[in-house]
């Protein structure tokens, strides 16, 4: 059993060690390559104006879960549909509005953000049924159904990954 501990140490010491390397770019031009369209939409943008995170931005969250992703799956050798989990993972929290401002919408939104994101998406963007499952699934076990393809649960793990960081280093 110590082996597989052991092993499974490396895995994750290599998942989080990947921003400084050959494969952060590798990963940078995959999201160009598959996702441009989204990067450079209005909404997307206008991302870069909604905190996620103390001073991290819906933006940067959503490239970074998708950024995480793509290391996940690559690490962990899980053969997925990278164009889909990329799409869906910067999509995931496009919900397109501040949940910090002390708006009565905005007071469920754990709940409810992950179908404002799924229905914002639809309206803008021509969605494969894993990204639309990555979108409405992401904040799974908080809403109750679980994902039914695995870049959904990729992307849900991403999720929790990088916004753990973004609180942690709010905290030091």
């Amino acid at each position: 059993m110590l082996p597989i501990s052991i092993n499974l140490y490396k895995k994750i010491k290599k998942i989080n060690s990947f921003r400084n390397n050959k494969e952060s770019r590798t990963a940078e031009k995959l999201i160009e390559r598959y996702a441009s369209d989204i990067i450079s939409s209005s909404g997307m943008q206008s991302e870069k104006n909604f905190m996620q995170h103390g001073g991290i931005s819906c933006y940067s969250h959503s490239v970074s879960v998708a950024l995480m992703s793509i290391n996940i799956a690559k690490v962990l050798h899980i053969h997925a549909d990278i164009k889909s989990m990329i799409r869906g993972a910067l999509l995931h929290d496009y919900f397109l509005y501040d949940w910090h401002d002390r708006d009565p919408r905005h007071k469920l939104h754990g709940f409810t953000h992950a179908r404002t994101a799924l229905r914002n998406a639809e309206r803008d963007f021509a969605l494969s049924e894993i990204e639309r499952d990555i979108i409405e699934k992401h904040m799974f076990p908080v809403n109750i159904k679980p994902p039914r393809h695995k870049e959904s649960y990729i992307v849900t793990i991403a999720d929790k990954i990088c916004a753990l960081r973004e609180v942690i280093t709010l905290k030091l």
